[in-house]
């Protein structure tokens, strides 16, 4: 093994063996973008969950009209106005970045540090019909568990 080779593998993150699937979420939490953040409040509260998938249209299929409200937009909001009348769609602040179920954590991390994001949707690459949410939460729960190896 050359010198060079035995430095890339010391260096090489664990991220990149570990595959989106792996640490993802399952399945998407969304709300139509005229829904109350009071209403938002309750979805993540219940689901105890970090951010809300917001579309347009409850149908719509194209990503670019996504959008993702997260706890920090609500309680952004919450701090400036009435969450009853502020909607989903007008505090949703966090950029839509999508990820396919086969990307390594490695990408997902370096895609979340690059659009400052803390959720990713996970789509499929085909249809990206959307399969479920990764977050740095999923990623520092992978990298914890590589402590032991």
């Amino acid at each position: 093994m050359s010198h060079s080779t035995l430095q890339d593998e010391r260096t090489r993150s664990p991220l990149a063996a570990l595959r989106v699937a792996d640490a993802m979420h399952p399945g998407v939490v969304s709300c139509a973008s005229d829904t109350t953040l009071r209403t938002v409040a309750r979805m993540l509260a219940a689901y105890r969950i970090h951010a809300v998938v917001v579309f347009a249209d409850h149908r719509a299929a194209d990503p670019g009209s996504w959008s993702v409200v997260s706890d920090v937009d609500v309680l952004r909001a919450g701090r400036a106005g009435d969450v009853d009348r502020t909607t989903a769609g007008d505090a949703a602040r966090t950029p839509v970045v999508l990820v396919a179920p086969e990307d390594t954590l490695e990408h997902a991390a370096r895609l979340m540090a690059e659009e400052a994001t803390t959720h990713l949707v996970v789509v499929d690459p085909g249809s990206e019909r959307p399969l479920g949410i990764v977050s740095t939460l999923d990623v520092t729960r992978a990298l914890a568990g590589l402590s032991d190896s």
